[in-house]
């Protein structure tokens, strides 16, 4: 006999609800996705579910930390929290701005791009939830740092779903462009045939020059073969 099939657990709303007895209506999940990689944006996204809906949890079942899930079950699930949710936002940061500022800083301005978003289709956060993150330059706004957010929170796990859909769907345009790297393939994390590319090909206009293995690209090939034979 085969095993049961074990069912994707799902984010909880137990956070959620916690606060929605304390008096908090519009409770907003914001979470990133591409901190790590050498090239492309940062992204992320506000997400605020209607809590008020009974339903909520099965109509969300399988929504959780997006690095979880296969590509196909974010797929899905991002039409369903799109359909689902009270409002959704997406903002980023390029790589020009994550030199210019650092993956910090620039994730922080992502996420606020995204909640300006959502606050321009009319939703208004009372709260927010982040993950281990906080926005220091939105201290009037009550907010929420739970560690493995995405993972403890149904809002915070759906937005980190809607900016990795995002980001990887970006990754690929940008991989019609610039085709001798993968970013199709790797969505610009630093692999071993991202590296590859990066020393054939040295660096493009999407690649983080602030990350060490992007930088070491850019250094003159002379000056790597005089140290070569040095």
């Amino acid at each position: 006999m085969r095993p049961p099939t074990r069912r994707a657990k799902t984010a909880s709303l137990q956070h959620e609800r916690q606060y929605q007895r304390a008096g908090f209506r519009i409770i907003v999940g914001i979470d990133e996705a591409g901190r790590g990689p050498l090239a492309g944006p940062v992204a992320a996204a506000a997400v605020a579910l209607p809590l008020q809906r009974r339903d909520l949890g099965q109509r969300l079942r399988g929504a959780r930390d997006s690095k979880m899930m296969t590509p196909a079950q974010r797929a899905t699930m991002n039409t369903i929290v799109k359909q689902t949710s009270l409002a959704w936002a997406l903002g980023s940061a390029s790589a020009q701005e994550i030199d210019d500022c650092g993956i910090v800083a620039a994730t922080r301005l992502a996420m606020r791009r995204a909640l300006a978003a959502l606050n321009n289709k009319g939703i208004e956060a009372d709260c927010v939830f982040l993950d281990y993150m906080l926005l220091p330059e939105c201290s009037e706004l009550p907010q929420v740092s739970l560690v493995e957010g995405d993972r403890r929170s149904l809002s915070i796990a759906c937005a980190s779903i809607l900016a990795k859909v995002w980001r990887d769907a970006h990754m690929r345009q940008l991989d019609e462009r610039y085709p001798q790297y993968g970013f199709a393939q790797h969505k610009g994390y630093g692999t071993s045939a991202h590296l590859d590319a990066l020393r054939q090909h040295g660096p493009c206009p999407a690649h983080r020059e602030s990350f060490a293995p992007v930088r070491a690209a850019l250094r003159p090939r002379g000056l790597h073969e005089a140290r070569a034979g040095a």
